[in-house]
């Protein structure tokens, strides 16, 4: 692993295409930006590791797909998502 000390608004390059900007420093709370081609996928870990689980239990249940896609549809109650 390569650990970097970086400060704000300064960034660090994963080979050509990915980029990484510290965005904010709070504490001990750091915002940063990725630039990424649109072939890579950027997923925080732990929604990585839900989609990931996903899929497996897709791979095992082919029923449990249709369950997921149900779940994750938003109840319109008024016409607007998301509110």
């Amino acid at each position: 692993m390569l650990v970097l000390s970086r400060q704000r608004d300064e960034t660090i390059m994963i080979g050509d295409d990915i980029e990484i900007i510290i965005v904010d420093i709070r504490g001990a709370s750091v915002r940063v930006g990725i630039n990424a081609p649109p072939h890579v996928a950027v997923h925080r870990k732990e929604v990585y590791e839900a989609m990931k689980r996903e899929r497996q239990a897709q791979t095992e249940d082919p029923k449990a797909e249709s369950l997921a896609l149900r779940k994750e549809q938003p109840e319109a109650t008024d016409g607007r998502v998301g509110s």
